[in-house]
């Protein structure tokens, strides 16, 4: 950020030179990847859901929230916004919801539009680029659940904070603190297990990496870059890797019996 108000300075001509190239300076290694000892498994994932929908019913309302993080991999401010139109909602088998916004708390004088909450498009895409997501069955009947029990706020949107505005990071943090200590173990709340509300999303991706998805596939169903897919989650692409590689040794084991 400082480095793009000198930029700006240098082409309102009040710097004659941008100074920051006199610097000699490296920035740190940074270690991405996530660490897998602290994504909860799909037990636990739906555990903790399950936990989240029994705290009263503020935990009900937002139960199919993080099940959109979980089920669907939906990034929190990709979520918060979700409108019943973006849901396709079959009586069976797999929906979808079809992401198009992202709405983050920012600083009033940061937003397009003044005030701190900002509705822009999807993480580093186009702002009118859409994003496709297969849902599984299990997360189709959780939000037809909530459709029925809840409706929905006047624009359409599902989720809503407790006094009916939009849905802020602190709500449904605190009530993830609550699941947490009703779902784990005393000694797992007192690790990163399951610490964020965002690792339900990477639980998700993790599940469908284990599960066999190609990671093209899950790169694009995650709002992912292949490379940032790859940086993030080496090590469950790995797992599935060598999975790969043992069923193309098992069919060259038979190929030769043959």
């Amino acid at each position: 950020m400082f480095s793009n108000c000198l930029r700006y300075a240098v082409e309102r001509e009040l710097l004659a030179t941008f100074p920051l190239d006199k610097v000699d300076w490296t920035p740190p290694e940074t270690d991405d990847e996530i660490d897998f000892r602290f994504v909860p498994g799909p037990k636990l994932a739906k555990k903790l859901i399950t936990a989240v929908g029994e705290l009263g019913e503020r935990g009900r309302h937002l139960k199919a929230f993080f099940g959109c993080l979980y089920y669907a991999a939906n990034r929190p401010s990709e979520a918060v916004n979700l409108r019943e139109i973006d849901f396709t909602l079959p009586e069976e088998g797999w929906g979808e919801v079809l992401l198009s916004t992202s709405t983050a708390r920012v600083g009033s004088g940061w937003s397009d539009t003044g005030k701190s909450l900002d509705t822009r498009g999807l993480k580093k895409r186009a702002r009118k680029a859409t994003r496709a997501v297969p849902i599984p069955p299990v997360l189709v009947r959780m939000i037809r659940d909530h459709i029925k029990e809840f409706g929905t706020a006047d624009d359409g949107r599902l989720f809503r904070a407790s006094r009916g505005g939009h849905l802020l990071s602190k709500e449904y943090g605190d009530l993830w603190k609550a699941a947490r200590l009703s779902a784990l173990t005393p000694h797992e709340i007192e690790t990163p297990l399951a610490e964020v509300p965002y690792s339900a999303r990477h639980a998700g991706v993790s599940l469908w990496l284990d599960s066999g998805v190609a990671p093209s596939e899950v790169a694009r169903r995650a709002g992912h870059s292949i490379a940032v897919l790859f940086r993030f989650y080496a090590k469950a692409i790995h797992r599935n890797q060598q999975r790969s590689n043992q069923q193309i040794e098992q069919a060259l084991e038979e190929a030769e019996e043959e």
